[in-house]
């Protein structure tokens, strides 16, 4: 009864963790890939994690639109990350 018991806690806390990862999270932490697309004339000025949030500084341009790609380098070389940034 005990072991059914932890099997199904342990079940339960995996999940929620899975379930709370997002896309920013994954890119960061896990090298995983995100993908954002600004409203049309936006153009990308800068862009920086604060923990796992990604804030994005934009102004208003209608210079032709382009394509950033931001890579991790990590010192080990696993878990590399890419944000990309797509100005429409």
């Amino acid at each position: 009864m005990r072991k059914s018991i932890l099997v199904v806690m342990l079940i339960l806390i995996l999940s929620s963790m899975l379930v709370s990862c997002t896309e920013n999270t994954r890119a960061r932490n896990f090298g995983g890939n995100s993908t954002i697309e600004l409203k049309r004339n936006e153009r990308l000025v800068n862009v920086t994690f604060k923990e796992d949030d990604l804030w994005i500084l934009t102004k208003y341009d209608t210079t032709a639109p382009t394509k950033y790609e931001f890579q991790e380098k990590s010192s080990w070389g696993i878990l590399e990350g890419t944000v990309t940034i797509v100005e429409q």
